[in-house]
């Protein structure tokens, strides 16, 4: 039994293949620092065509014993991802071997590496209700220097999704290049009036040492000075760079998540229980694999705190789907004309399906959309 599971669980642990490409780019710089880059987005993205579409699932009542080897990479990952972006600044800053555009190229590998792999193991972790694996994903978050994330996601983002206080959601007609600049300040701010207004509650100021924000601040300068102290301004440079990217691959999932859907509004500031159909699903093989199952979106926001391999695929019936894996809609999102010509449409026909007594959208923009109670 312990065979067949750790079987099944192997092709998860893909992601480790991309540590020695980040190493090799390191070492013999050129156009091997982008090795990461072609690990992650292109060769994944032949692997969903050759792979196919995989909908099986598992029971979802299964036991969390018999998912040690699913867990496990999600525990591992963390201090993995800390040894490789830390010491392959110490030894590019300390060799000296580098030009700026091979440091630029590696630093975008390190930003993937840390946002499509670390982010999103760190998103499973803090779902999670031990410590433990809450503060391993504070400890991912704050290698990118997004702390926040966990509050915003949590006390934010799942109550409020595809409302128009929930800052993740990306708006219908929204280029991503409006949508970035956006939601990285709003989801600050929307984070810090979460905690806020919880420690108001309790009758607490908003300085009280339980605020978590001490904590997300403690871990990111930690971070940020280690990176100097191994490797000055330029290993700093190297280091702010990758979290950049690493964010950037963060909000990209966002927008793709949920982009152009909406929960019905009910009147005065109510609107529906969040369904299946509000998040766009991916069923793609090789992704999931990398992803840890994040495409099956539309089950994550129905059971938050549902590990990754118990993650349930809904059908076009009850769930938009996307026509490619994260890697091929992230590059057309990041070419707005292209990404409108491939998912305008699709979102008019998921009001088509799901929404056909709403005749008039125009009360759904932001501007005029009314705000949850």
């Amino acid at each position: 039994m312990t065979r067949t599971v750790l079987k099944d669980a192997l092709p998860f642990w893909g992601s480790l293949l991309l540590i020695p490409l980040a190493w090799a780019g390191a070492v013999w710089g050129g156009w091997s620092v982008l090795l990461v880059v072609l690990g992650s987005w292109v060769m994944v993205s032949v692997l969903d065509a050759v792979t196919g579409l995989n909908t099986n699932d598992q029971d979802p009542m299964r036991p969390d014993a018999g998912l040690v080897w699913y867990r496990l990479i999600t525990w591992v990952w963390p201090f993995v991802q800390g040894v490789t972006v830390f010491g392959i600044i110490a030894y590019v800053t300390a060799r000296g071997h580098l030009g700026l555009f091979e440091m630029i190229g590696l630093g975008v590998s390190l930003g993937i590496l840390s946002g499509a792999i670390g982010i999103v193991y760190a998103h499973e972790l803090i779902h999670q209700k031990g410590r433990g694996e809450r503060w391993l994903g504070d400890i991912l978050m704050g290698m990118a220097l997004y702390g926040h994330f966990r509050t915003e996601h949590l006390r934010v983002h799942h109550r409020y999704v595809c409302t128009p206080k929930d800052p993740a959601t990306a708006l219908y007609n929204e280029g991503f290049y409006r949508f970035f600049p956006r939601v990285v300040r709003a989801s600050f701010a929307s984070a810090w009036a979460a905690e806020a207004a919880l420690l108001a509650r309790k009758g607490l100021p908003v300085w009280h040492r339980s605020n978590p924000f001490w904590r997300y601040g403690a871990f990111q300068v930690g971070f940020l000075a280690l990176a100097f102290w191994l490797g000055g301004w330029a290993g700093l440079a190297l280091f702010l760079l990758h979290a950049f990217v690493a964010v950037w691959q963060l909000e990209l999932v966002n927008y793709i998540e949920h982009y152009g859907l909406t929960r019905k509004h009910l009147g005065d500031g109510a609107y529906e229980h969040t369904q299946p159909h509000h998040s766009w699903n991916a069923s793609h093989r090789a992704s999931n694999w990398l992803l840890i199952n994040l495409q099956r979106h539309s089950d994550h926001h129905y059971k938050p705190d549902r590990r990754f391999p118990l993650l349930q695929t809904w059908g076009p019936d009850t769930a938009p789907q996307l026509p490619y894996g994260y890697a091929v809609m992230g590059t057309l999102a990041m070419i707005p004309p292209l990404w409108r010509r491939r998912m305008n449409p699709r979102v008019r026909a998921w009001r088509a399906a799901f929404y056909p007594e709403i005749a008039d959208w125009g009360p759904y923009k932001l501007a005029t959309n009314p705000m949850p109670r």
